[in-house]
Parts: structure tokens; sequence; C-alpha cells
């Protein structure tokens, strides 16, 4: 699959960032601006360090079949290493135990009543459940309609049944297939350009790729460089 077709949505929302400060001219690093009061993060604020070695929500069978998943959404090419290598199944295992797996900031009790795109998400399933309820439909379902297990597809088989997934062709049940598609279309991009500190983006690849700085919080050293390019090399909140 194209990974700049997958990537677009997500790279619209921080294109403004970059355009004025990806790059820095030779010997800027070494510049310290010395004008104005030191700032120190507030103790207690920063997020905890995703631990990669662990699996905390998923089953060792879902992130085989997510990561079979979020690979072809984003696979290894000229430009950057593939969305399992970049930590993005480590980034959503760890979102899912947390509010946004539980859909914290919605009113799920019901009645369930259909709205338009305008007023949001109007379902009381929850992000967690789509994913444990949807890959087992999805493993199930794959096994009955093509004979393979998805984890066993080839290449061109696993694009085929995402592709008529995508597009609503399967039912799996209590939703059809297309919410969990759109869901993990979402979770990939997310977990490839969120910063590392959540588990995913390992190394910075997403950053990287598009030339996004980062959690900068000072552009002094730079604003008066005009007509050169302004090489900042991405800054994580680990780093922080």
């Amino acid at each position: 699959m194209n990974r700049r077709k997958v990537l677009k949505g997500g790279m619209v929302l921080i294109a403004s960032a970059t355009v004025a400060s990806v790059f820095r001219p030779a010997g800027a690093a070494v510049k310290v601006f010395t004008g104005g009061q030191q700032w120190n993060s507030p103790p207690g604020r920063l997020p905890q360090i995703i631990d990669d070695s662990k699996l905390v929500f998923f089953t060792p069978r879902e992130a085989d079949l997510l990561k079979a998943v979020y690979d072809r959404l984003i696979p290894a090419d000229e430009l950057s290493v593939s969305a399992s290598q970049a930590g993005c199944v480590t980034f959503t295992d760890n979102q899912l135990i947390g509010p946004f797996g539980s859909a914290q900031n919605r009113y799920k009790l019901g009645p369930l009543v259909q709205g338009t795109p305008e007023q949001g998400i109007q379902d009381i399933i929850t992000p967690a459940e789509i994913y444990r309820k949807g890959l087992a439909a999805m493993d199930s379902h794959c096994q009955k309609t093509t004979g393979k297990a998805f984890l066993d597809l080839s290449d061109e088989e696993k694009d085929n049944y995402l592709e008529k997934m995508e597009s609503g062709s399967f039912d799996y049940g209590e939703f059809n297939g297309s919410k969990l598609f759109s869901l993990m279309l979402t979770n990939v991009k997310e977990g490839f350009l969120a910063d590392p500190v959540y588990g995913g983006n390992k190394n910075m690849a997403g950053w990287k790729m598009i030339g996004f700085p980062g959690a900068r919080y000072d552009y002094r050293d730079y604003i008066n460089i005009k007509g050169k390019r302004v090489e900042l090399e991405p800054i994580s909140l680990i780093m922080i």
C-alpha cells in the first residue's frame, strides 16, 4: 500500500509546523540563547515511558494479527520503517488500557440514536471492545472466506481482504468490518506520528521521514535566519 496515501491525513495536521523549521544550518546547534528565563518542565506532568517488551491489552494472537494489518497499511520502504517496526502495535496496545480504550469522554448509556457526521461518534461500543471483538471476528471470517488465516495470506491477498473490509463488504456480526478498519487506520497513523514517549514512532522514524522537529519549545535561535535551510534534529518528550 502507498505510505504517502495512508499518512496524508495525519501529516496535514502538522504540516504547518514543519514548513519553516525542519532544517538547521551548520553551527546553529552550538548557539545558546541566554536572554530569557530558563524553562523547566513541571514535576510529575510528563507521561511514563512505555515498556515495549510486554503486552498490556492484546493477547499474543491479537498483537500478531494487528501487526500483519498495520504492516500492510504502512509497509517498510525506501522512505522509512514499517508500522510495527515504528512501534505502532505497542502504541495502540497501551492506548486501549487508558481513557481512549474505554471511551471515557463519551456518554455510553444510550439510547443509541443514529446521528449525523457533524455530531461525532455516537457508538456505545468502545475502541477496546471493537478491537477485542473485531480482531476475533476478522480472524474467523478470513479463515471461512479464504480458507486461510489472515497471517497466512500473501501480501497481495492481505491487501485484497483489507480493501473489501474497508469498503464495508464484511459483516462481523455486532458491527461491520469497516468500523474495525477505520479504527485501525486511525490508530496506525497516530502511532507512526505520535511522540515516542507513548510507545510509537520509535527512534522518531515518522518525524524524521517528514522533517518534523518534535517537542521543541523555543525557536528564538532560528527566528532571524531567512533564505537558508534550518535543520533541526527531532526532540521527544522522552528527552526532556
